[in-house]
């Protein structure tokens, strides 16, 4: 789908090194230790560095399926463009919308901390007042809805300040967690293994957890339109900003099991990395740790108001939804509407969650329904590659691993531990998960009875598309590929 209605989003507004930082921060590192530990501790016990080891394998097949489609296709839309091109419209459509409906559930779970982080660096008490927590996280949601309407180059001015400073804090604790020797568990290779693992679905729960930490670096994607040299630029980033994250995440569960005790993890259950940092380093390690939390759910929450505002103005330009959302500002070259929408629906949420209880109540249920709607969009958009490249998988092994079977197991992998989990979930986070995803059915029909010619698609097809060199065209959409990638010319 061309960027032709109308004005167009900001072409090659972001660099390769801006787009690795993008990605690192959707996924959240400091935010989703914080945040997902002790739920992830609570589900798979000392087994959760293993569980972020097996689900890091499929997700690189996932990220592979991305980068292969970015290739072929560059859409805001990401997933949304490529499932509605190879499988079917409405599988597009249902793609499409678990990103947007994950991304605005999204932006209550990660607002919380936000404030409750903040909160914490003047008075510990103050960040358990949910209330004082929620006003908090929606005013500094306001102000990254502020800079993402301000434009790319704005927003990756800013995300390189708060990123730069997440990361250099969790790289010292890194250090000296491995120095750590006081009051310290021994390593335990077995924490790297499936013994402690409850049965298949215990095993499957705790991977659906996993999911959430690195859900995000698919934000490059998002972002392909304004990037240069997207086509390469996008599933590259995508790819390093997984690793790194996967090196972090190890790193410190595997601290928090060697450091921590079961009923530190339980009490803090909302702030595990603050307790961790004070035993690291004694007075400071805390405050610092919370500092690049609260640094961290920042970032992340802009990098989720892209992906979601871009969605909705990809489904906005394609007719699937109102055609406002696909409006974008004569000055900023952003999806103005879109993005006051989506700050519209999360405000008024903020609001709602204040009657839903705790902060680590609400966080659990949410990231537990964020990873059923992950689960789906991923898993198709493994399929998808698989469709589109599937006259040149046999062209060479490269294709064959990369872009068939690494991909379609990163898939199987999705759909499987969706299904495997809903025995193992709250009521709760299955009504926010299904309920959220069944909602879509209604603009989805709506707007196919319409006739949007979203639901008529041209099919993608890797041996039509895929040329020799990359040549971007004017309107920043570029019209050929990296050399280098696979042809059948």
């Amino acid at each position: 789908m061309s960027n032709n209605r109308g004005r167009g989003l900001q072409a090659n507004v972001l660099g390769t090194f801006d787009t690795v930082v993008m990605a690192v921060a959707g996924s959240a590192p400091a935010y989703s230790l914080a945040a997902t530990t002790a739920v992830l501790v609570g589900a798979v016990g000392l087994a959760s560095p293993a569980a972020l080891l097996y689900c890091a394998i499929p997700m690189l097949g996932i990220a592979l399926a991305f980068s292969y489609l970015s290739r072929i296709d560059v859409n805001a839309g990401a997933s949304y463009s490529w499932v509605g091109r190879t499988l079917h419209p409405f599988l597009g459509f249902i793609s499409g919308w678990a990103l947007v409906i994950s991304a605005t559930i999204f932006m209550v779970a990660g607002s919380l901390p936000a404030g409750s982080m903040t909160l914490a660096l003047f008075d510990e008490k103050l960040a358990d007042n949910t209330a004082l927590s929620t006003v908090v996280g929606a005013l500094w949601f306001l102000v990254m809805l502020g800079v993402v309407l301000g434009g790319a180059r704005l927003t990756v001015r800013a995300q390189l300040v708060m990123s730069g400073v997440e990361l250099g804090i969790l790289a010292l604790f890194a250090v000296l967690a491995v120095f750590h020797t006081h009051n310290a568990r021994a390593f335990d290779w077995s924490w790297l293994g499936f013994s402690h693992f409850d049965g298949m679905g215990g095993f499957a729960s705790g991977a659906l957890l996993a999911a959430f930490y690195y859900w995000g670096w698919d934000v490059t994607s998002n972002l392909s339109e304004e990037t240069r040299n997207s086509r390469r630029t996008t599933g590259l980033a995508g790819l390093i900003g997984v690793g790194i994250v996967f090196l972090l995440f190890e790193v410190f569960t595997i601290a928090v099991n060697v450091i921590l005790s079961s009923k530190q993890i339980q009490e803090n259950d909302a702030n595990v990395l603050a307790v961790l940092g004070e035993e690291i380093w004694p007075g400071w390690g805390g405050k610092l740790l919370i500092v690049s939390v609260m640094l961290s759910t920042i970032a992340t929450l802009e990098t989720t108001l892209i992906q979601v505002t871009r969605s909705l103005f990809a489904m906005g330009r394609d007719r699937t939804m109102p055609s406002a959302l696909g409006r974008v500002h004569r000055t900023w070259n952003t999806p103005w509407v879109a993005i006051v929408v989506v700050g519209g629906v999360a405000l008024a949420m903020f609001i709602a969650s204040n009657a839903l209880g705790s902060v680590g109540e609400i966080l659990s249920d949410a990231i537990s329904a964020i990873g059923l709607q992950i689960a789906v969009y991923y898993g198709l958009a493994g399929l998808a590659v698989v469709v589109a490249y599937r006259k040149m998988l046999l062209k060479s092994p490269a294709n064959f691993l990369l872009g068939g079977l690494w991909p379609l197991f990163g898939a199987v992998f999705m759909f499987w531990i969706f299904v495997e989990s809903l025995g193992e979930l709250s009521g709760a986070a299955i009504a926010i998960g299904i309920g959220g995803l069944a909602v879509g059915l209604v603009p989805m029909l709506w707007y196919w009875r319409q006739g949007s010619d979203y639901y008529r698609p041209a099919k993608l097809d890797a041996t039509r598309t895929v040329e020799t060199e990359y040549v971007p065209d004017g309107a920043g959409v570029p019209s050929r590929l990296h050399e280098g990638l696979p042809t059948d010319f």
